[in-house]
């Protein structure tokens, strides 16, 4: 199969290793040796389940218990331009974009990650972590350099090396991916998210549309010490919405495209 790169032909006056969009999208391109298969890899999006699950089938460590390891080895599978374009096999998982902006959200922001005090010095540290909320993250959001300056955030088609991959995986119907990718690269899923606990599963998801959206940081994770959280959609009022759809406007469109509108938050 005749493979063609997304970003490749926008260096036309330059070399490509100085193309930063492709080389981005290369860095997130995850080789799966004994199939042949590049998987890219987009964070919010199972990406520690399937990084767990590429770690083990690449011999890197033999136990789940062991997933510290991809944290300090994200480009450890990265792939070149031949074994990219030689690949047998390519795919890659996508996510409804305000899902995945609020999943950044609770995670990343509320828990006080590197990722949150980053945002802090990017907005030039207007607003202490502890009182950021979802709305001033999602204003934030507007500016590009913003926007682009962190994997948890950063639009999805910036993680997409190919014009087209073999297959398109939904987060949202995610259920029958592990026995699909058996199936067809004999890859077996070891489900990180008992392991890295950065989901909601294990959280009762409080609120209506907007109910959450200006709470700080810290009267969320109040509740989440507590066992409760606010939903994604407690925490989007309207405004917030159009916000996202006229900056991830890509996102969005190449969801709906693929997986049709009905599992969007919003459209």
């Amino acid at each position: 199969m005749n493979r063609s790169f997304k970003y490749a032909n926008s260096s036309q006056q330059s070399l490509l290793k100085r193309n930063g969009k492709h080389n981005f999208a290369m860095g997130h391109a995850l080789r799966i040796y004994q199939t042949n298969a590049i998987y890219s890899f987009i964070p919010k999006n199972a990406c520690s389940t399937l990084r767990l699950s590429l770690a083990i089938a690449n011999g890197c460590i033999q136990k789940a218990k062991e997933f510290n390891w991809i944290h300090h080895n994200n480009d450890t599978f990265s792939a070149d331009l031949a074994s990219a374009q030689t690949a047998a096999y390519t795919f890659v998982v996508l996510r409804c974009p305000y899902a995945r902006l609020a999943s950044a959200y609770l995670d990343k922001i509320v828990g006080h990650y590197p990722d949150a005090w980053q945002l802090y010095d990017l907005t030039q540290r207007r607003r202490e972590v502890s009182t950021m909320t979802f709305e001033f993250f999602i204003r934030q959001l507007r500016q590009k350099n913003i926007r682009e300056a962190n994997i948890h955030w950063r639009p999805q088609v910036d993680f997409l090396l190919y014009n087209h991959y073999d297959d398109y995986f939904c987060l949202e119907d995610f259920a029958n991916v592990p026995d699909l990718l058996q199936q067809k690269i004999q890859l077996s899923i070891v489900d990180a998210r008992p392991l890295t606990r950065h989901g909601l599963s294990e959280f009762a998801q409080l609120g209506t549309q907007g109910e959450y959206a200006r709470h700080s940081t810290l009267q969320i994770m109040c509740l989440k010490q507590a066992g409760q959280c606010p939903s994604p959609l407690s925490l989007y009022t309207d405004e917030l919405a159009a916000i996202v759809k006229t900056h991830y406007n890509d996102d969005i469109a190449l969801y709906q495209s693929l997986f049709g509108a009905e599992k969007l938050m919003f459209f």
